[in-house]
């Protein structure tokens, strides 16, 4: 294993960074369905958008402008509450791409679609009974 780079308080060695023409819009969708919380934002000189959002212990950047092709990418978050993200995330736009349902790897999960291409994956492992 390589030794980490370092890297600026908060951020871990591997952060996504979502592309969008609509970086307003998908910053307030990933504060509503995620419970994202801004902590940085610039204007590029050639006045394109960059956005740094905390969901719980990670960090994503959220970045691009009105001529920006968008990259949609997919993520996977661990959460305490699948069903109630999955939910708050359908509420604030997402669409269903699978019901929160327990997985034979231990997990429960479920999955939506951002009105911006993204798919995020939620999921929590199982209760040991």
């Amino acid at each position: 294993m390589t030794t980490p780079a370092p890297v600026r308080e908060g951020f871990h060695t591997v952060t996504p960074y979502l592309i969008t023409p609509s970086v307003e819009a998908l910053s307030t969708f990933v504060g509503q369905a995620f419970g994202g919380v801004e902590t940085f934002r610039a204007i590029g000189s050639a006045g394109g958008q960059h956005v740094e959002m905390r969901i719980a212990d990670s960090m994503i950047m959220i970045g691009g402008g009105v001529r920006t092709e968008p990259m949609p990418m997919m993520l996977h978050l661990y959460v305490r509450d699948v069903d109630g993200v999955y939910n708050r995330a359908l509420a604030a736009g997402a669409t269903s791409i699978m019901e929160p349902a327990d997985q034979p790897d231990g997990e429960r999960r479920a999955g939506v679609k951002d009105p911006f291409g993204n798919q995020w994956y939620m999921g929590a492992p199982l209760e040991k009974k």
